[in-house]
């Protein structure tokens, strides 16, 4: 017989370095999860996972009736990959007023697009190329097509 789940608790958390102070803390206490298990088992998998640590990376923690837990690391946000690969440190605050801050080719969007191809809703890494475009332009990028 499988364990009923209470709920998902989705969070956004530094690899390699979660810890009991907040979005942790607070999310997973308040349903009566082991906060400290959760960072344990979470900077474990993330090193196994080679992520770079520091990077931002979603996760969402599905948490039983008997307060176990489970959890699924995502990749990371697109808006995080595409400025690594840009080099940038933040995306435009006025996309539309203050112009283009950088630019990227549809080759890096290809590419930000292999890697984040298993949590997007298309199989066609040409399509998630432009979901990736579209994400680059609203930060102030210049797509080369």
């Amino acid at each position: 017989m499988s364990k009923k789940k209470l709920t998902d608790v989705k969070l956004i958390v530094a690899a390699g370095k979660a810890n009991p102070a907040p979005p942790v803390g607070p999310a997973l206490g308040a349903r009566g999860v082991n906060i400290m298990g959760f960072c344990k088992q979470f900077n474990e998998e993330t090193t196994r996972l080679n992520l770079e640590v520091g990077s931002r990376v979603p996760v969402v923690v599905s948490i039983y009736e008997d307060k176990t837990f489970t959890f699924v690391i995502k990749t990371p946000p697109a808006s995080d990959l595409i400025k690594k690969h840009v080099g940038l440190k933040k995306g435009s605050s006025a996309t539309k007023k203050e112009g283009y801050i950088g630019e990227i080719t549809m080759d890096q969007c290809r590419e930000i697009a292999k890697i984040k191809l298993i949590d997007m809703n298309t199989d066609d890494v040409d399509a998630a190329a432009q979901m990736i475009a579209g994400s680059a332009e609203s930060m102030g990028l210049m797509v080369i097509r």
